[in-house]
């Protein structure tokens, strides 16, 4: 019989029935982590329904189709256009079929940058851009800005508002996303990040 259980967090001790008598105790951290008696395995990428993969690994050959990483196959790539893949890209866990590093989602189109003004949405957040109109009645420039709602791939764990994200359009991925976050780049706004004027 195959008995597996879901530790939260501390030491465990797991024991097998029908007379086997053995004992494991290990520490476990507090992400989901399933134990299978004997063995440990991080699940932490497994949080919906269906089993998350990507697809350009495939599990069952020894023939190995991604580089090899501490925590096993891992496919990633370099978008180029001067940006970096983030570390928590190539050495993290989670499965995003939507990350422009992790998946087979491209990078071409406009690079823009704008101010983070809402992370309340899952993987995704809106940013800010600010720009000037040219009046040509009154010879003068008035202050507008639009917003616009970007992917934010799990590598980019700390974005907070008020900081300055550059971002990439890519395929439609939702009703209103059209472009992905490449790039963060952390800044304190003092005030209300909406009454803030920035060009870039």
């Amino acid at each position: 019989v195959f008995f597996f259980f879901q530790a939260e967090d501390g030491i465990r001790d797991v024991e097998r029935s029908r007379g086997l008598g053995d004992v494991y105790k290990r520490q476990v951290s507090t992400q989901s982590t399933w134990d299978y008696l004997g063995f440990e395995v991080e699940m932490a990428e497994q949080q919906e329904k269906a089993f998350q993969k990507q697809n350009n690994v495939y599990q069952n050959t020894k023939a190995l189709l991604s580089k090899k990483t501490e925590k096993g196959e891992r496919y990633y790539k370099t978008i180029g256009l001067g940006f970096k893949t983030p570390k928590e890209a190539i050495n993290g866990a989670y499965i995003d079929r939507k990350c422009p590093f992790t998946s087979n989602v491209s990078i071409r189109g406009r690079i823009i940058k704008g101010i983070c003004i809402a992370t309340k949405m899952k993987n995704t957040i809106v940013i800010r851009r600010d720009y000037l109109h040219y009046v040509k009645k009154y010879l003068r420039f008035e202050k507008r800005h639009t917003t616009v709602p970007a992917h934010c791939a799990p590598c980019f764990t700390h974005v907070k508002v008020g900081d300055i994200v550059t971002i990439g359009q890519c395929r439609p991925l939702s009703k209103t996303v059209r472009f992905n976050v490449l790039k963060v780049e952390p800044f304190k706004i003092v005030g209300n990040v909406k009454k803030q004027f920035m060009l870039f």
